[in-house]
């Protein structure tokens, strides 16, 4: 008998422990392998999870297992556990696609896997996690040094945020204490189980009733119903997907044959609601209404220098200069302007009035 070897198991479990420590390094390399593996595909295949957890059993822990149970294995790898992963998603719909890729990726053991999610207990929230027993196809990757990457089973355990650290808090507070629990705290946690299970089931259905809204948005927009949306930073982004300033760029950038460069235009959001503007009706009416007075405004900006590249941003910016200015806005409406998008400044009042000056004369101005 093998002195290393734990004196306190039978022959044929030390034979297992054996067989551990021989393939060791592949357990290993597995743990520190696959888990890449999975982030790239959910990558691919476009969402993002919290955290792609990897252990290996220690011996220690084997040796406990195998303790307890050891003649139901034939040989190590009749063990399914020692590589150990954990994939923990933010929403329990999300639970489900993991395992849809999962089941691309690997071979999956049915017989072995446990959907622990059909559980009634009230008390089993933190535990509802799926857990596939998985093997490595030969098709997907195979080495021939290393065969046995072909036949070791591991166990993915899938799981929410929530799940996660409710399974942790009661492990940490229950198993580890050593000592009976009281009635009193189980009721404690059964009810703060059921609470967090719902707090989990709410944030898939507000997530789904999010893609509803921003779906219904977006057939609104392509719809041209722009009265019917609400302005929001969804309809917005939405809005500007159709293009709504770029005809008004386009004329402003050949005053000079300019080049136009790209920006973003979602910090027009907060001025236009700084204006009053409560639906995409809004600003379309202030495009429509106000494109020649921005028009005039650019014109008188540009048209006399060699300015050859302008920013997508001059348009809209043009357009709330007309209408703050046709509206009475003054001086302290084109400020405001200016403090919000550039962020509040004590140059913003100086440029105001040079604002200011420069547009009284033009034509709109006396319309």
């Amino acid at each position: 008998m093998n002195p290393t070897l734990p004196q306190n198991l039978d022959p044929h479990s030390q034979d297992m422990i054996a067989q551990y420590r021989s393939l060791l390094p592949v357990f290993s390399q597995m743990a520190d392998t696959i888990p890449g593996s999975l982030k790239d595909f959910f990558a691919e295949a476009g969402f993002i999870v919290a955290a792609v957890e990897h252990r290996v059993k220690t011996e220690e822990s084997l040796s406990g297992k195998l303790r307890l149970k050891g003649g139901k294995y034939k040989d190590i790898y009749d063990v399914t556990d020692i590589v150990g992963l954990r994939v923990i998603t933010f929403y329990v719909d999300d639970v489900e696609k993991v395992a849809s890729v999962l089941e691309r990726l690997f071979e999956i053991d049915w017989e072995n896997s446990i959907d622990k999610r059909k559980a009634h207990e009230i008390d089993s929230f933190g535990y509802l996690s799926l857990h596939y027993i998985c093997r490595i196809p030969e098709t997907a990757y195979s080495d021939p040094e290393h065969p046995e990457l072909n036949r070791i089973r591991f166990e993915v355990q899938i799981r929410t945020v929530l799940q996660h650290a409710w399974a942790n808090m009661n492990h940490d507070t229950g198993y580890k204490s050593g000592v009976e629990i009281p009635r009193e705290y189980r009721r404690n946690m059964s009810r703060l189980a059921g609470i967090l299970e719902l707090v989990d089931d709410e944030f898939s259905r507000i997530r789904q009733d999010l893609a509803d809204y921003r779906r219904q948005v977006q057939s609104l927009v392509a719809s041209g119903n722009l009265d019917d949306v609400l302005l929001d930073g969804d309809s917005f982004r939405s809005y500007l997907s159709i293009g709504p300033f770029d005809s008004l760029t386009r004329r402003i950038a050949s005053i000079n044959q300019a080049e136009v460069q790209p920006v973003d235009l979602t910090p027009f959001l907060p001025l236009f609601k700084a204006m009053g503007f409560k639906t995409l009706g809004d600003v379309d009416a202030l495009i429509k209404d106000c494109s020649e007075a921005a028009y005039q405004i650019a014109c008188f900006q540009i048209g006399l220098t060699d300015l050859d590249i302008l920013s997508t941003s001059v348009a809209p910016q043009d357009l709330c200069t007309a209408y703050i200015l046709r509206n009475g806005g003054g001086k302290p409406g084109l400020k405001v302007m200016l403090d919000t998008l550039n962020g509040p400044s004590e140059g913003n009042e100086a440029m105001a009035e040079f604002l200011l000056e420069q547009t009284k004369d033009l034509p709109f101005m006396n319309q």
